[in-house]
């Protein structure tokens, strides 16, 4: 995922499905000097990560 609809996503009144390697997260923020998000998974919201954008897909409706 480019760091745009990353941003787009987190700016969003909606929630939007997101997963990392499929896994569904939360977006938090984002780093675009290290390609990078903090997200957590839905399930685990008190396990902040750290993960490369690269790793994050949109799902469709």
């Amino acid at each position: 995922m480019d760091s745009n609809r990353a941003q787009e996503i987190i700016d969003s009144l909606a929630m939007i499905n997101v997963k990392y390697h499929g896994i569904p997260v939360y977006i938090q923020g984002i780093n675009e000097d290290s390609e990078t998000a903090t997200v957590f998974p839905l399930d685990e919201m008190d396990h902040e990560q750290q993960v490369d954008l690269d790793g994050l897909f949109e799902e469709g409706p």
